[in-house]
């Protein structure tokens, strides 16, 4: 099975990170997720972070701010992922759900009370066991 690499975004603004949720349609659907996309064959991590953080919420990152956080290699049985994650601290734009999807700014502690994609849950211990200034 071949792994799909994932150039994943935990986007900062003060004490709130941004969630965004996934279609139902889509592998992992009904549950939030850090932003990000798929990086084709051509990009580098941090040029298909920016690529699908500016179509999925119309945001522009400012590259410097990108800080590498964490890689996550996850099997989902059906399909295998390799999550690239990056910190985002800057960026220009308000984002929006520029594919119909939900957005929500959300604080720290209240991360548990999000349903995650399993890959997912290694960012959230990441998270949750550090300082959040750590992050910025």
């Amino acid at each position: 099975m071949k792994q799909v690499n994932v150039a994943v975004g935990v986007i900062l603004q003060g004490d709130k990170v941004l969630l965004s949720f996934r279609h139902q349609q889509q592998h992992q659907g009904g549950k939030w997720e850090f932003p990000g996309g798929k990086i084709e064959a051509d990009e580098s991590v941090i040029e298909a972070l920016a690529r699908e953080l500016q179509e999925e919420l119309s945001i522009v990152i400012e590259l410097a701010s990108c800080k590498p956080l964490i890689r996550i290699e996850h099997d989902y049985g059906d399909k295998q992922v390799c999550l690239h994650v990056y910190t985002v601290s800057r960026f220009a734009g308000e984002p929006e759900g520029a594919e119909q999807q939900d957005i929500r700014w959300v604080a720290k502690q209240e991360l548990v009370n999000y349903r995650f994609p399993e890959a997912n849950h290694a960012i959230l211990e990441t998270l949750l066991a550090k300082p959040w200034a750590e992050f910025s």
